[in-house]
């Protein structure tokens, strides 16, 4: 599977590096004190849940950036549906390689896993209309580089990364703008004197400031928060393609085909990662 632009080798050393720093410290002592260092074993990822598998390849990077002897043999890759008993990958190697890196592969594919299977699930329940799902930025810190590929491997897509490579004018900024019209301005005006050139997003929480987000001609996507399902269509209905639409808030998955019928372009969820349970798997030796 191809990676998002943001996965780039260097972020995932840097992520990488960082999670062995936290977990080993100054040796993995249980390992050193009990395995020779010539040992020479296998291991194999079972699934020990249904699930959509994510993080395979960031699996086989941490074991090359820890040990690059390791050999990792892919049986499934990212996107996989997974069932109970299903051998994902194998490792072979170094046996103090292999059980130092155990936890930190597994811990990011549990995880990964259920966010990408969150994301599936969401995406599938839609998929007969035109809304793509979204996720957000309501991630773990200094996790999100991981979360967000969960996302993309379920069949979600990915919004803005973070704070610097999208504008959105949410609720609190308009009211310390004074209105939209002033906060669309103003951006417009920031925008142009430091030469950048990003997309502009405004949330509006009723029809009144939808039609002042369209009447300022400076946006590229209109968000429409927290709105009945009445009030979201006559908003579609009104700003009728001009600009991108997004539902947000309170949106589960009893209610998204319904929001998704009103004719949005995106559906935003943060509880496709925030929510997510964690799938079990376990790496073992054979």
């Amino acid at each position: 599977m191809k990676w998002p632009e943001y996965i780039t080798k260097e972020k995932l050393d840097h992520f990488i590096s960082e999670a062995i720093r936290e977990d080993i410290g100054d040796g993995d002592y249980s390992t050193l004190a009990s395995i020779p260092s010539d040992t020479y074993q296998q291991a194999q990822l079972i699934v020990k849940e249904d699930c959509i598998l994510a993080g395979i390849d960031l699996a086989s990077e941490i074991f090359r950036y820890y040990d690059k002897e390791l050999k990792m043999e892919v049986r499934m890759p990212d996107g996989a549906p997974a069932r109970v008993g299903d051998i994902a990958f194998t490792v072979s190697g170094n046996a103090r390689s292999i059980l130092t890196m155990e936890r930190l592969a597994l811990n990011c594919m549990q995880r990964m896993s259920g966010i990408a299977s969150n994301a599936h699930e969401a995406a599938q329940l839609i998929s007969k209309t035109k809304t793509k799902i979204l996720d957000t930025r309501k991630t773990t810190p200094n996790f999100r580089i991981c979360e967000k590929w969960a996302v993309y491997i379920g069949g979600g897509v990915n919004h803005r990364y973070g704070l610097f490579d999208m504008i959105m004018l949410k609720d609190n900024h308009v009211d310390y703008a004074g209105s939209i019209t002033k906060a669309v301005e103003s951006t417009v005006a920031y925008l142009k004197n430091n030469n950048l050139s990003l997309k502009i997003e405004v949330e509006t929480r009723n029809i009144e400031e939808v039609k002042e987000a369209l009447s300022t001609n400076g946006i590229d996507i209109i968000m429409l928060d927290n709105m009945s399902i009445e009030t979201m269509t006559e908003a579609v209905k009104l700003i009728d393609g001009k600009v991108k639409t997004e539902a947000s808030g309170n949106i589960t998955t009893k209610t998204i085909v319904d929001v998704a019928q009103t004719g949005v372009d995106y559906i935003s969820s943060g509880a496709i990662i925030y929510d997510a349970h964690t799938k079990d798997m376990s790496l073992k030796a054979f």
